[in-house]
């Protein structure tokens, strides 16, 4: 039988995008929860009974066990509907799945994992020295995502369309995790930039900007509103 009345608890990794998309969208939502810090690359052992892919972030929520960071946002905006962060037609939600995953897949593969790896988790996780020709790639991909969502933004008051939704909070979760590291040129675009300082001036956002990881320092423009 499911306890509703259990404590929500994200079972998550500081500076993962899926676990903080995820976290954004909980602080939207105005959903208390729980954090709990998981060292996912040491396997332990109540990681995959939580999640048989032994992936994070898992989130515990009206007695549930929930995964995958899409599946988990995508829940909770059809189980809490206000603020509604899907829109109403079709074509519209295919939109904001499309850049959910154009994020989570395509600017994860050739952006945030090579950048983070190297210069983030091989240091947390003690396993080598950084790739700096990994890191110029990342870097370099970058700008072509940059010059991308600038294209979108100059018909488009949010990346999906005119009203925030999910497809901005796993962009934001993206960049934010890069930003920590001060790895996004935000002079390259400055609609980008505004979008990025309106999402990051919400609420829903000031967990995020007050993490602290153990070692690694965020950039000093971090947790600045006007950078």
């Amino acid at each position: 039988m499911n306890n509703n009345t259990q404590t929500t608890r994200l079972y998550h990794s500081m500076l993962s995008p899926f676990c903080r998309k995820v976290r954004l969208v909980l602080a939207e939502k105005k959903i208390e929860v729980e954090l709990v810090e998981e060292r996912y690359w040491e396997n332990p052992p109540d990681l995959k009974r939580r999640n048989p892919a032994g992936k994070l972030p898992v989130l515990r929520y009206r007695g549930n066990m929930l995964a995958e960071s899409q599946a988990i946002i995508e829940y909770l905006d059809e189980t809490v509907p206000n603020p509604p962060l899907m829109p109403q037609t079709p074509m519209e939600r295919h939109e904001v799945r499309r850049l959910c995953a154009w994020f989570d897949d395509k600017f994860n593969a050739e952006v945030t994992r090579p950048i983070m790896e190297e210069r983030v988790w091989k240091k947390v996780m003690r396993s080598g020295y950084p790739d700096s020709r990994v890191v110029k790639d990342g870097l370099r991909a970058i700008k072509e995502h940059i010059d991308y969502l600038a294209s979108l933004l100059e018909a488009r008051r949010w990346l999906a369309g005119n009203t925030l939704s999910l497809a901005d909070f796993t962009a934001a979760a993206h960049f934010s995790c890069l930003d920590y590291i001060s790895d996004v040129d935000w002079d390259r675009s400055e609609m980008v930039r505004d979008w990025y300082a309106t999402i990051k001036s919400r609420p829903a956002f000031r967990p995020v900007l007050a993490d602290q990881v153990p070692g690694i320092h965020p950039a000093p423009h971090y947790a600045e509103l006007d950078f």
